[in-house]
């Protein structure tokens, strides 16, 4: 292939019934000095998706039977031909110039990954809410595994070795996104930061993490924790589960520790043996009250007070 023929950035969206916010997702793809290939795939959406992308221009379409992001993000990444590639929900937005900002940066730094802050919109009130900027990360993985702010795929510029290296996993499917970036982190990569906002996070009532309810969410929480599991199992293998990477995890895995307690508090019991596992001087960061119900009263005997608690002001659910 010539070389003014090559593709700079792939850019991938995967789609399902969105055709009310897919344009403006594709339209922020656009326009960029480097050479752009937007690849749209639908899982089988029954909106009108399929017909109207038939009728658009600089697109690359697929479409698939429904089986989900995942399944919707590999295809796509099979079809790709840009040396790096970007991902973007069809629901979210990029700002004016990030593709362009991003790659430049790569390419000046040789960095595998660069990485952006992403700003939520919410989309029935139009607030924005700025995030921390990224200034400096000392370790990529040690951000994603914690609960401080990481940033988003969305905000992200990957090398396409990192793509192929990290397929999505079906088997996560609900935390894929979560999946993907850790192990991402695994593979060390050389990054590189963009300051500013490179998108929006758009936050609405049909969107998937708003649904996740019910055994839905309780799915949810244990392919979190089945997560770290993994990831950690292969830090510790290879001598890279340093404290200060135990640490961040252990605050990630607390709350989901407490939202598991609520209908499975035996399990839960056990992942907190596993978080003091890890850092024995953990100290639960919950204040008031809670704070002293878990310091003299324990974690399960606290957890059942709280059950009392929710029963009393829901009844049973």
């Amino acid at each position: 292939m010539l070389e003014e023929n090559k593709i700079d950035v792939s850019v991938i969206i995967p789609t399902f019934n969105r055709l009310w916010c897919l344009p403006k997702a594709i339209d922020s793809s656009r326009n960029t000095q480097c050479k752009t290939e937007i690849i749209v795939v639908d899982d089988g959406s029954t909106d009108g998706t399929w017909e109207w992308l038939q009728a658009q221009t600089g697109i690359i379409s697929i479409r698939q039977e429904n089986q989900g992001q995942p399944y919707a993000i590999n295809k796509g990444a099979s079809f790709a031909t840009g040396k790096y590639i970007r991902f973007l929900d069809s629901d979210d937005f990029l700002c004016e110039g990030t593709i362009d900002k991003q790659y430049t940066k790569a390419i000046e730094t040789n960095a595998e990954l660069v990485c952006s802050r992403v700003d939520s919109y919410n989309m029935e009130t139009g607030e924005i809410t700025i995030n921390p900027e990224i200034s400096h990360w000392e370790d990529f993985l040690e951000i994603q595994l914690g609960n401080q702010y990481g940033s988003h795929f969305l905000g992200m510029l990957f090398h396409r070795k990192l793509v192929d290296a990290v397929p999505r996993r079906p088997d996560f499917a609900l935390r894929e996104d979560r999946m993907f970036l850790l192990e991402v982190g695994l593979l060390s990569p050389n990054m590189a930061i963009v300051e500013g906002c490179a998108g929006y996070w758009v936050q609405h009532a049909q969107q998937m993490q708003a649904n996740y309810q019910g055994l839905k969410s309780q799915v949810t929480n244990w392919q979190y924790v089945n997560i770290y599991k993994k990831i950690l199992s292969k830090l510790e293998k290879t001598n890279q589960l340093t404290e200060i990477r135990k640490n961040a995890a252990c605050t990630a895995l607390w709350p989901v520790t407490t939202w598991i307690a609520q209908h499975h508090l035996k399990d839960a019991a056990q992942v907190y043996q596993w978080i003091l596992k890890l850092n024995p001087s953990f100290q639960i960061p919950e204040k008031g009250l809670k704070g002293f119900l878990y310091s003299f009263l324990g974690f399960s005997f606290t957890q059942k007070i709280l059950a009392i608690g929710r029963f009393v002001k829901y009844g049973w659910k």
